[in-house]
């Protein structure tokens, strides 16, 4: 039962919420409720496509709690960590504890998966680009999210993050 719990909460620090809700804001703003101009259907693209980097960026963000007990964030480079207002510096031996890995990479990537399964799920962000999708489009319009929501979510499960991003946690250890 504990293992079921600690893996919801590694699924719930991996998933993109905020970038979802602020893409569900935006969304039908942006598309015009699906109804899109040239205008509107760029203005689209560019959400999705900033929402996409933004998953891809905030997969590689840490926290760190410095000798004082404050918590500092920044992002995790091939060195360690960088600090992001530079209010402390790492000893080179705390840095190297927060050094990217293939894994980091792969949680990006996931996670961008993730998105762009919850932007295809998205009625206004679909008439936007293809306002009469044929039988066969809808079907994988419909069955793909769902498809790539459950084989991103068992990845996420196997292979949880030891990453704190911005707005999760710190773990007591």
């Amino acid at each position: 039962m504990n293992q079921t719990f600690q893996s919801t909460a590694h699924l719930a620090n991996l998933l993109p919420t905020g970038t979802v809700l602020a893409f569900q804001l935006l969304a039908p703003i942006f598309t015009n409720q699906g109804v899109c101009d040239s205008v509107s259907r760029v203005m689209t693209a560019g959400l999705v496509g900033l929402c996409g980097a933004s998953c891809f960026l905030l997969s590689f963000t840490d926290s760190y709690r410095d000798n004082k007990g404050n918590v500092c964030y920044g992002f995790a480079t091939f060195k360690g960590l960088w600090i992001i207002d530079g209010s402390t510096a790492l000893a080179p031996e705390v840095a190297a504890n927060f050094r990217l890995k293939f894994i980091d990479f792969l949680h990006a990537f996931m996670s961008i998966l993730v998105f762009a399964a919850i932007a295809l799920y998205d009625q206004n962000v679909v008439n936007c680009f293809d306002p009469a999708p044929s039988d066969k489009a809808q079907e994988v319009l419909t069955s793909l999210p769902v498809a790539i929501g459950v084989f991103c979510s068992m990845l996420f499960v196997v292979f949880p993050t030891k990453r704190h991003g911005i707005g999760f946690p710190l773990s007591a250890s």
